[in-house]
């Protein structure tokens, strides 16, 4: 097996498979797409899309864009409004570098350039209002994962494992065609595993507050906020991983039940069919479907 270890989309990133050209055909993936939807680079496409806030007319995207926008557009409906790529506006107010927690107000005034009802969305032009901004960041990822994998097959890769910063995507099973076996990240002790999930195809993704927190006398705030309030639920996960069909599938799924609260958001996973492990803040593990 060949492999590679290198940093993109701000966390590390491991790609094996059984030839060099499957390798390099999913890295270079991996960079093209964070080059394109980083919303950290000026000459990105989000960039370029958020700097045409308030333009009449708004701009023309190409198909790959189109695809992920209608990604999130349905994304958006099927989870009520939890999952939502304008909400990244919210990121001016929530400095967890800071650990402070901001004031209501501020967090209300910013919530005013949240939704993605705001945006008008006909293919292959989107127009969005002024002030609002998009972030792919939440979903990129995974998508760059099953990308990638995808690529990898095609440059021949028949076994292999695509692992952006934990979301996973298969390019083949093992060698000995046995499935891949996971750790799951315990997130009160992240270098200690909670399970295992078996993986041979499709992708597995994971959502925790563990890295990105801001903790006080009131409480833990974690990261992952609620588009709809502005503020993370009141009784959440710790930590949400799940397996699907597609690693872009699994990351939407635990972004949505990480969003929801403990109880919303097991049903949410259960509802979906998907195998999960989850851990509530009051370190309880929750299991669901094979994933035990």
């Amino acid at each position: 097996m060949e492999a590679v270890d290198f940093r993109a989309m701000g966390c590390p990133c491991r790609i094996q498979a059984d030839s060099s050209a499957a390798v390099a055909a999913a890295q270079a993936v991996v960079l093209r797409l964070e080059a394109r939807y980083s919303r950290y680079l000026p000459d990105s496409e989000t960039s370029r899309i958020n700097r045409s806030a308030g333009k009449p007319g708004g701009v023309v995207v190409d198909d790959e864009t189109a695809e992920l926008l209608n990604f999130a557009a349905a994304a958006h409906a099927q989870s009520e409004g939890r999952f939502d790529i304008t909400s990244g506006v919210l990121r001016r107010v929530w400095d967890f570098r800071s650990g402070a927690v901001p004031d209501l107000l501020a967090v209300d005034r910013c919530l005013e350039q949240v939704g993605w009802h705001r945006v008008r969305w006909q293919p292959p032009v989107l127009e969005l209002p002024v002030g609002a901004e998009l972030d792919f960041g939440g979903f990129v990822k995974e998508y760059a994962a099953d990308a990638a994998a995808s690529a990898a097959r095609v440059a021949g890769g028949v076994h292999g494992l695509v692992d952006l910063g934990g979301d996973l995507a298969v390019i083949g099973p093992n060698p000995d065609g046995s499935p891949w076996r996971v750790g799951i990240r315990d997130p009160f002790a992240p270098d200690q595993a909670v399970a295992t999930i078996e993986l041979a195809s499709g992708g597995l993704a994971s959502s925790g507050n563990y890295e990105r927190a801001i903790r006080t006398d009131q409480g833990v705030y974690g990261h992952v906020l609620d588009p709809r309030t502005g503020w993370p639920p009141e009784s959440g996960f710790a930590g949400v991983s799940a397996r699907a069909d597609s690693c872009l599938l699994a990351g939407i799924a635990t972004t949505v039940a990480m969003v929801s609260g403990v109880d919303a958001g097991q049903a949410w996973l259960v509802g979906l069919g998907l195998p999960f492990v989850a851990v509530t803040a009051q370190r309880q593990v929750i299991f669901g479907g094979d994933a035990g």
